[in-house]
């Protein structure tokens, strides 16, 4: 196939005319065009008429003919993009391999280790997604929080209650694919293949969690929810057996760290067994809602509210005058904020959307740098440390009882309370209470905001508007701490092999998945297949 960059439809053009586009591109006839496929789509909204922007995988004869008579359209073969699994070891494992988490790292090393017969056992802290779910809405309705089943803890990982985006900066494109295939012989629209931001949404991707879950298990895997890893042996530097829930030990030398960002107890265990880890910079801030529609016409003026476009989002980024960074991150179209804590008197918000993003509020993100220079420490886990204090006084603000304090922009930026909503209503729930935010925000992050937000609405039309609403506080967008590994993925800890964005190596869904794909295939290029 040939890969064709550049084919261009105005937003009223059918996508059944993309044949003949390719056709004029090239230079060919039609009948010369035996199959095709979009590898990518995007919009181009940036002069006010609205463009797809497709480069379009073509199997057409006299492939080569073609290729040499168009030098000039950056027009090349299309690379095969398939997932090849690795050689197998030679090593022996002791009992069988253990994944700790069955978030997106540790839900990719089981799936590869699974589809390569090495009938993992994966350990997850929290429950099944059946009754996560159930925990969650539980909360969210009566405050009532399961420290071990929660927005942070149990099957799927942080991600499952969130816009499920499957956007990614890493350039990994074969794993990348490997990852969005399963997603979608799980259940996933077939265009998350080719969506410049392809996202699946908490609904979907809560279904997607589940087929995981059966494939694992259909293909000898064995999962394990309700248990927590408490406990490592090692002996001569080498891992050889793991705790579970305190009372239980099980042997291996070969476990893989897939944890989470919040998995702060586990974290305090292995720095205590020897395990290498380092301070990491994190961000700190709110969650700031605005009306969709005033997104969707800022972004696409008077074409906003068009079927073919779909709802609005935005990226945003702004280098304050103190040298803080400020940007927007996880943004999250028609969707809600949420209650995220995991942690008992500390509140966390995060934001979600289902796949249709059919709310009446955009939410984001909106985040300040943190470097470990601000912790006040130099122990590893002083980001941790640094979080609580900001989760604690949100909980007071909030009222003690896991409402999230919150502020209209217009008196944030002036520095008075605020005491009702205006025309944005928040959406976070349990509930809220309406304050000055800036007591549960360091000095430098209220600075930094109130510098930024107006220059965002320069960006972004009425971002700063008065009645949007700033919902504290956000501190879980990345861990504040890193697992050290070396060349070969592995720990201070021979044996143990940290994974994914809680142990410091990834930002999200697929590049967690991606990563924990890539400590699954060190685990196989080192060891057989268990036997017996």
């Amino acid at each position: 196939m040939l890969r064709v960059p550049e084919i261009k439809l105005s937003i009223d053009e059918d996508i059944g005319s993309i044949p003949e586009k390719i056709c004029d591109k090239l230079r060919i006839s039609k009948h010369q065009i035996i199959s095709y496929r979009i590898h990518k789509e995007s919009i181009d909204a940036r002069k006010g008429d609205i463009w797809f922007v497709y480069t379009i995988d073509v199997e057409m004869e006299n492939e080569d003919t073609v290729l040499k008579k168009n030098p000039s359209k950056k027009i090349s073969k299309s690379p095969d993009e398939t997932y090849k699994y690795v050689s197998q070891g030679d090593g022996l494992i002791k009992g069988r391999p253990v994944v700790v988490g069955f978030g997106p790292s540790g839900m990719f090393s089981a799936l590869i280790l699974s589809e390569m017969g090495y009938r993992p056992l994966v350990i997850e802290r929290g429950k099944p997604i059946e009754e996560r779910i159930t925990d969650v809405k539980l909360f969210w309705k009566e405050g009532r929080l399961n420290t071990d089943s929660n927005v942070q803890f149990g099957e799927g990982g942080a991600g499952t209650f969130s816009d499920g985006k499957l956007t990614t900066r890493i350039k990994d494109t074969v794993r990348c694919r490997k990852v969005l295939k399963t997603f979608v012989d799980a259940g996933a629209p077939h265009e998350i293949f080719y969506k410049q931001k392809p996202h699946i949404g908490t609904d979907i991707l809560q279904k997607i969690v589940k087929n995981i879950r059966k494939e694992v298990l259909n293909l000898g895997g064995e999962i394990r929810f309700n248990s927590k890893m408490t406990d490592i042996s090692v002996y001569n530097g080498q891992l050889n057996a793991i705790g579970i829930n305190g009372n239980e030990k099980v042997d291996s030398n070969c476990v893989i760290l897939g944890l989470g960002h919040s998995a702060r107890d586990t974290f305090e265990m292995l720095y205590h067994k020897g395990v290498g880890m380092e301070q990491k910079s994190f961000s700190i801030g709110v969650r700031i809602e605005h009306p969709q529609k005033l997104i969707d016409c800022s972004q696409y003026g008077k074409h906003a509210g068009h079927p073919e476009l779909g709802v609005a989002d935005y990226k945003l980024a702004y280098h304050c005058k103190n040298g803080r960074g400020v940007y927007t991150f996880c943004m999250c179209p028609g969707g809600l904020v949420v209650a995220s804590s995991s942690e008992t008197h500390e509140v966390v918000t995060n934001g979600m959307s289902y796949f249709k993003r059919d709310g009446k509020n955009a939410n984001s993100a909106l985040l300040v740098d943190v470097k470990p220079d601000d912790f006040g420490c130099d122990h590893p886990l002083a980001g941790i440390d640094f979080q609580r204090i900001w989760e604690k006084k949100a909980y007071e603000s909030g009222g003690t009882c896991y409402h999230a304090p919150v502020q209209r922009v217009g008196d944030f930026l002036k520095g008075i309370p605020s005491t009702e909503a205006g025309k944005v209503l928040p959406t976070y729930r349990p509930g809220v209470c309406w304050t000055d935010i800036s007591k549960c925000l360091p000095d430098f992050v209220v600075n930094s905001l109130r510098e930024a937000i107006p220059e965002m609405g320069k960006k972004i039309m009425d971002f700063d508007m008065d009645d949007a609403v700033l919902t504290a506080i956000e501190t879980r967008s990345s861990s504040p701490v890193r697992i050290l590994r070396d060349k070969m993925l592995e720990s201070s800890i021979g044996g143990l092999f940290p994974a994914g964005e809680g142990a410091g190596y990834a930002g999200g869904i697929i590049s967690a998945a991606v990563d924990g794909i890539k400590i699954a295939e060190v685990v196989v290029k080192r060891f057989q297949p268990p036997t017996g």
